[in-house]
């Protein structure tokens, strides 16, 4: 991408987004399998709802959740959210009973899991706050959040080779990039589970040792929602892009983000309190 075409696109992205950081909010519908709530100004709590299984992700439980947290990022109330489980299973995986009968021909003409992304796209910071079992399409979902913190009790893992199948709904592609390829291989080709600890050793979470993991997630969700909002959004998009770029593009790419937040309202009441010793008042505009 040239740099000219770089800039206008880095300008149009903050245009683009301003009506996501307006002060208004929307009234908050109910699900069936999710519950929402606001534990925090700034700050929703989705929690997945289906103890009896788990947590297991079924079409049903998975559009609730993908409608709840579309909803929730459209609330410009909303400055970060959670997505949690129960103590026991964040999401023990996808429901085998709902998709063991699926052929090649049905799972390829329909696109099979081509919605599981929902979360990577979200404007707005997500943070999973995992509890007991994270099992593949649950570890999947967890490893699309933008911060994994886990209670002592997590369990994780990638067991659809015990199946027959492989992750489908990104395990390979994301474990890959976080953990290196080896342990990604060791985690795929063997299903083997691993506890909290191992997984905090690895990277790819951050173990809540001391209190509720969701009191946690609420503190460091409470912390970003209290930033200005587009510089927020500028930050996130701008450690996304680090996946997908080269070292190259993603330094000039950061630059434009770093280069267009100086033409926000923010910017300069940020600097400005600063400058005066005070407590900046965000417009997130």
């Amino acid at each position: 991408m040239s740099f000219v075409a770089l800039s206008r696109s880095t300008f149009r992205h903050v245009s683009r987004n301003a009506h996501f950081f307006s002060t208004s909010s929307c009234a908050q519908r109910e699900y069936a399998n999710v519950l929402v709530s606001r534990p925090s100004p700034g700050v929703a709590l989705i929690t997945l709802n289906r103890p009896k299984a788990l947590n297991a992700l079924n079409a049903a439980h998975f559009q609730d959740i993908s409608d709840a947290m579309k909803e929730v990022d459209e609330d410009a109330s909303v400055g970060a959210m959670i997505l949690t489980g129960s103590e026991r299973a964040f999401a023990a995986g996808a429901d085998i009973k709902e998709m063991k009968d699926k052929s090649f021909a049905e799972a390829y003409t329909t696109n099979f899991l081509a919605d599981w992304e929902v979360i990577a796209k979200l404007k707005k910071p997500v943070i999973a706050a995992v509890s007991g079992y994270a099992l593949g399409g649950g570890l999947e979902l967890a490893l699309q959040a933008d911060i994994l913190l886990a209670a002592p009790s997590a369990q994780l893992g990638q067991p659809e080779v015990n199946l027959g199948v492989i992750p489908g709904g990104g395990g390979t592609q994301r474990l890959a990039r976080l953990i290196g390829k080896s342990r990604a291989m060791e985690l795929v080709l063997t299903g083997r589970i691993i506890g909290a600890d191992e997984a905090e050793r690895w990277g790819i979470v951050r173990v809540v040792r001391e209190g509720s993991v969701v009191d946690e997630a609420v503190k460091v969700a409470s912390d970003i929602a209290s930033k200005g909002r587009i510089a927020v959004g500028a930050g996130k998009e701008a450690v996304n892009a680090a996946f997908e770029m080269s070292l190259a593009e993603g330094l000039r790419f950061e630059k434009r983000l770093f280069h267009a937040l100086f033409s926000t309202k923010d910017q300069k009441e940020g600097m400005a309190a600063f400058s005066e010793k005070r407590k900046a008042e965000w417009t997130h505009s």
